[in-house]
């Protein structure tokens, strides 16, 4: 008979003190029951160890997400549309006492790049509504200017092409003792403006008179700006002698440069939004790392208390592993069981942090949206967590378990069992 088919299917090998090739190993699903005894012989450290790890995620994601949030509130504020970030504000030097005229934008019109145009007047103008009447700067505009500039009323929304209506400042609303609300949309106004009569003579003036009462139908809180409103140039019977300036939309974001160095050389100044999204993007982006680097000095600090927790828990147990490999356990079932402790450690506070730092950036904004909206200001959304970054966080925490586990496990995975019950 062959002596090596008389050999039990679990013995130790004299040489390697370790189950031969043909022995079994543990399954996942054992290597999770086993992992569970912690709970039960350690129920506090194991508690505290995860709570711990918790505690530095819920850090990092609610400072992370804190500061996409801001990022994402600036730049909406920036550039409210996506026409915004490929249009040019063009206007003449104020000291050079230009006006943009008709020709001017015939030409640009035709330069290469441009896909639209809107011109913006702005003239002195009167203000009426029942016995109150204030001046206040007439801005002409097409219904185009609030897509191309980024920008929109507080209050109601801007008005459409063809519709007969106006947006208002909240500073010329309090010229007629109007509050600054939506309870003064779909008021009517009347409204006189001053137009040059030429565009190099501005002390003679032609009186353009709308009598008719005209309703709003958007109001901007602007507290630090003069008096204006924006009325559709369909409104006017007579176009404006020139205009002070255009919204010139690229066709492409590649096109922007190469149409702001042509206008640049006609000689007007210009403005870009996507010039100051850009800079508000690296700015944001430094803030963001700098709260990450405080979070994730919290969750250093977390590894490093689970790192000592599993070597604890590795100088405990060197008896029971002694034990564990003397009825058959492999090197290799040691160590998966140790790493699965450290896993399931990690895990568990990976997904107990998220809900921790959803749930803390969630009771911050609600105080914040509480506070602002006593103070008459708007609710906003501070905190912005992307799909992937609380899918990172979990894939980190995991990281962190199982780099935690890695050294126990190795230790107690070369422990003989003769070494294990001399310590012991």
């Amino acid at each position: 008979m062959d002596p090596e088919k008389t050999k039990p299917e679990n013995y130790f090998s004299v040489e390697k003190g370790q189950l031969a090739k043909g022995s079994h190993h543990l399954s996942i699903r054992d290597l999770f029951a086993l992992s569970l005894r912690v709970f039960r012989t350690n129920p506090t450290r194991t508690i505290l160890t995860i709570l711990g790890i918790s505690l530095g995620v819920g850090t990092v994601l609610f400072l992370i997400s804190l500061g996409y949030g801001l990022q994402y509130i600036l730049i909406g504020k920036l550039a409210a549309t996506e026409d915004s970030l490929v249009t040019l504000d063009t206007y003449y030097p104020t000291e050079s006492n230009l006006n943009i005229s008709y020709q001017d934008i015939d030409k640009i019109s035709k330069l290469e790049g441009v896909k639209e145009i809107s011109p913006v007047a702005e003239f002195t103008g009167e203000i009426t509504h029942g016995e109150y009447s204030g001046f206040v700067t007439v801005k002409i505009i097409d219904s185009s200017y609030f897509r191309l500039s980024g920008s929109a009323p507080d209050f109601g929304a801007p008005f459409k092409e063809n519709e007969k209506k106006v947006v208002i400042s909240s500073t010329a609303l309090s010229l007629l003792n109007l509050s600054d609300n939506e309870t003064s949309l779909d008021k009517e106004f009347s409204f006189k403006i001053f137009y040059p009569k030429s565009a190099g003579d501005s002390l003679e003036t032609e009186i353009i008179d709308i009598p008719r009462a005209i309703p709003v139908s958007g109001i901007s809180k602007e507290e630090f700006q003069q008096p204006f409103v924006l009325i559709p140039s369909s409104l006017i019977g007579k176009n404006p002698p020139y205009f002070q300036r255009l919204l010139v939309k690229a066709d492409s974001v590649e096109s922007v440069e190469p149409l702001r160095d042509k206008l640049v050389d006609m000689g007007f100044l210009i403005s870009a939004k996507i010039d100051l999204v850009n800079q508000t993007k690296k700015i944001m982006s430094v803030i963001t790392i700098i709260l990450g680097v405080f979070g994730i000095t919290a969750l250093v600090v977390s590894a490093i208390g689970m790192f000592n927790t599993m070597i604890i828990g590795f100088l405990e147990r060197i008896f029971e592993v002694g034990i564990m490999k003397a009825v058959g356990a492999t090197s290799r079932d040691i160590r998966n069981l140790f790493l699965m402790e450290s896993l399931m450690m990690g895990v568990l506070g990976g997904g107990l942090g998220i809900l921790i730092g959803v749930g803390a950036g969630e009771i911050f904004n609600l105080g914040l949206n509480i506070l602002a909206k006593s103070l008459g200001g708007k609710a906003i959304s501070l905190f912005i967590r992307p799909w992937w970054f609380l899918a990172l966080i979990m894939g980190v925490s995991s990281l962190i378990g199982i780099m935690s586990g890695f050294w126990p496990a190795r230790r107690a995975s070369r422990l003989s069992p003769r070494e294990a019950f001399t310590k012991k």
